[in-house]
């Protein structure tokens, strides 16, 4: 499928899906458990339904929005994932440079396969920085000074993962980074020639934060020895003096952890069940939006990270009271196809998209969004 022909998400996915390797696309595209959570976080939107406005010139369209301080292009931008290369030889520096052209944010994963500082310098726009809950507090302290020094503009701390979630078709397919060769990975490669040809002919894949603490057989022991299960609100608060900068929490579905990550000091909340790959039975971000804005006000900005697959999900969430949204596999699905370009696809289908639904809508900016455009579909 070639990549000028998809239209949509599930076209990106179609397309990644005959071009990688099955373990890969299954990476990208699996959740934990029965899946249900994944299902839930796309089909949440549905029961919201768009009240739109008519004669109200909004024939020019306004997309921007601020964001943690930062004026954006779009009012989205682009969520942290790992091991990008395994996905395409370009890996984050194609989805790095694919932000930057939109004129948004890109988020770095602590488990990249390009260094922090290398991505730092690849483009201008700002970019934030993602922290997992690791038990060694001089490798998290280093691991801040790294992002500080190369200018990141926030610190993003995940804490809805201190274990690794159930995710069944990475132990149907024994997935590793790097991939160990089984008959089974090989049978697999042969079906996805172009991938395979990419994967040999490129440097090894490694956690390019970490190579030097790392042997690239170690990677996954490395991880899940490292996860922190113990960490609590006084070390988030001992994060945040070490980092001394903006901050957001990502994973927070419960009103009351809200209020106190505000009362904590993080300047924003990622609204995320981790894209379903953790709790399986946990709520979608969306239908979370309403409960948590009306417990913490204006105390801290509001980000719905889970589910966006229409440019209607992203102004749904926007009239609901979010500062922003994110999304990761809707940009892994066009980086898997197609490299940068994939990923460029993936963008600017949410860019035209959402000029042509707000006009639709009847707002002329992203500001003039609030809940009188909003149903709610019992």
């Amino acid at each position: 499928m070639k990549i000028e022909d998809c239209h949509n998400v599930d076209d990106l996915r179609r397309a990644a899906r005959a071009r990688a390797h099955r373990m890969v696309f299954d990476y990208i595209d699996g959740a934990a458990d029965d899946e249900v959570a994944i299902r839930n976080n796309n089909h949440s939107f549905r029961a919201f339904e768009i009240v739109h406005k008519v004669l109200t010139g909004a024939e020019q369209v306004d997309l921007s929005t601020t964001l943690l301080g930062h004026r954006l292009k779009v009012p989205f931008f682009l969520a942290p994932s790992a091991g990008n290369r395994l996905f395409h030889k370009d890996g984050e520096r194609a989805v790095a440079a694919a932000a930057a052209k939109v004129g948004t944010i890109y988020s770095l994963s602590t488990l990249s396969t390009v260094s922090i500082e290398e991505i730092a310098a690849l483009t201008s726009t700002p970019k934030f920085f993602q922290l997992y809950v690791w038990k060694d507090r001089g490798l998290v302290r280093e691991m801040l000074a790294r992002a500080r020094e190369a200018g990141y503009a926030a610190m993003i701390l995940t804490v809805d993962m201190p274990i690794a979630g159930n995710r069944e078709r990475d132990k149907h397919n024994r997935f590793t980074i790097p991939p160990k060769i089984t008959l089974r990975q090989i049978w697999d490669a042969l079906r996805a020639p172009r991938w395979t040809l990419d994967y040999f002919t490129s440097p090894p894949i490694t956690y390019a934060n970490y190579a030097a603490r790392t042997k690239a057989t170690s990677l996954a022991r490395f991880f899940e020895e490292q996860l922190h299960a113990g960490f609590g609100w006084r070390d988030a608060e001992w994060l945040l003096g070490e980092w001394n900068g903006t901050s957001v929490l990502k994973g927070v579905v419960s009103p009351a952890d809200a209020v106190r990550a505000a009362a904590t000091g993080f300047n924003g909340i990622m609204l995320s069940n981790h894209g379903g790959r953790q709790l399986d039975a946990s709520p979608a971000p969306i239908t979370m939006l309403g409960p948590i804005r009306d417990r913490i006000g204006n105390d801290a900005e509001l980000i719905v990270d889970g589910g966006i697959r229409r440019c209607s999900d992203i102004i749904k969430a926007m009239a609901l009271g979010a500062n922003a949204v994110s999304f990761a596999r809707p940009y892994l699905y066009g980086l898997a196809a197609a490299g940068q370009q994939g990923v460029e696809r993936a963008l600017d289908l949410f860019v035209t998209g959402l000029k042509r639904d707000m006009v639709l809508t009847g707002a002329s900016s992203i500001a003039a969004l609030d809940e009188s455009f909003i149903r709610y579909k019992a």
